[in-house]
């Protein structure tokens, strides 16, 4: 047996005995507090696309609570749903959910579903980010990344902040899983 078979065989081996990696289920196994009180369900939004995104109201980037609010509004109707994750992992949140909420209700007129204040990165990431760390390479690296998430529960696609909500990289990934 030459060096290259038997590298082959001792590499199949292991591998063959090394227990397979148990799938992490899907986005709609997961559940975030809400600022309002009471739970958010991705669970419930199945069957309709979610964009997920990590906010900060005192961001640079906080302008785009517009263009979300905006695309809530346009495509709710057909299953659409927006939900803002403030984090402040980025040292640029306000203190309190309280805090938080005023601030977007008043400078955004926001109406869209948001969680309560929610690390996004690091060991104390909440486990939907951990789960797009671990399972898609994915972590926020900044204030204002989005996360569409596909009727099924699945990954569709991820942005950085400068991507604004309404670009049509993102809204061409949208219409289509639109009822």
């Amino acid at each position: 047996m030459n060096w290259q078979t038997l590298r082959t065989a001792i590499f199949g081996a292991a591998l063959a005995a090394a227990p397979a990696a148990t799938p992490v289920g899907a986005a709609t196994d997961f559940s975030f507090a809400s600022i309002d009180g009471g739970t958010i369900d991705l669970g419930a939004y199945q069957g309709r696309p979610v964009l997920v995104v990590n906010t900060a109201s005192m961001c640079g980037f906080a302008g785009q609570f517009d263009d979300l609010q905006s695309l809530q509004d346009k495509y709710a109707a057909r299953g659409l749903v927006v939900l803002a994750v403030p984090s402040n992992d980025f040292n640029q949140e306000l203190a309190s959910g309280a805090e938080v909420k005023e601030y977007c209700a008043v400078n955004f007129d926001l109406t869209l579903p948001m969680t309560e204040i929610t690390h996004v990165k690091g060991s104390e990431a909440h486990p939907f980010y951990a789960w797009l760390r671990d399972q898609h390479g994915f972590t926020p690296g900044w204030n204002f990344n989005k996360v569409l998430i596909g009727p099924d529960g699945e990954l569709v696609a991820t942005w950085g902040a400068m991507t604004k909500p309404n670009s049509k990289s993102i809204v061409s990934k949208i219409e289509p899983l639109l009822n």
